[in-house]
């Protein structure tokens, strides 16, 4: 009887010890949440405003449009289309994320005044970042994929990516193409039309 109750008891406290473990274990990530970033937007970035870490593949199924940016170029006032065409399509899935850069000599020194010069002069909602190296040997590694992809790096301030919902570049656009361009336009509208895979 006293074997019996040993053996009884001690299979109930394992069958207990178990079921704590099974519940404080952390889950391993799914084969599916680990593959949901596409490659080219698995980087992460600190705001602008607050240089809170950012991850891209917060975007992922998104329309993305990229734009090196900076505060004292020719090319500064397309801060304005960039701004319309993000709020004109944002409800449909178009996000533009704008990286300033000091690349071409053009931006001011620190972050805080990028920040406060794109809101107060140009109404900027969309995400914007801390300066980046965009271009040569200290872009960082986003830049260097998405120069890879169309064989281009920027060659400006505001030169521009356009990312599809699947994550890949659809095509890339050189400092004089506005964003409210036709052709911009028109492929950011085709991207947007296509489902998110």
């Amino acid at each position: 009887m006293f074997k019996f109750k040993a053996i009884f008891y001690g299979v109930i406290g394992l069958g207990m010890l178990l079921n704590a473990s099974a519940q404080t274990a952390p889950a391993a990530p799914s084969p599916i949440a680990q593959s949901a970033c596409p490659a080219l937007l698995n980087h992460t970035f600190p705001r602008l405003q607050d240089e809170k870490p950012q991850s891209l593949c917060q975007y992922s199924g998104k329309v993305i449009l990229v734009v090196n940016t900076a505060s004292y170029c020719g090319f500064t006032s397309q801060y304005k289309g960039l701004e319309s065409v993000y709020s004109k399509y944002k409800d449909r899935g178009l996000v533009v994320l704008g990286f300033p850069s000091n690349d071409f000599a053009q931006e001011k020194s620190n972050n805080k005044d990028i920040a406060d010069f794109c809101e107060s002069t140009f109404g900027v909602k969309f995400p914007m970042f801390t300066k980046t190296s965009v271009t040569g040997d200290a872009a960082v590694p986003f830049f260097k994929q998405l120069a890879q992809d169309p064989g281009q790096r920027p060659k400006w301030n505001f030169f521009k990516y356009l990312i599809g919902r699947d994550g890949k570049l659809i095509e890339s656009y050189g400092s004089m193409t506005s964003p409210e361009s036709k052709s911009l336009v028109q492929a950011i509208e085709k991207s947007l039309a296509m489902k998110t895979p």
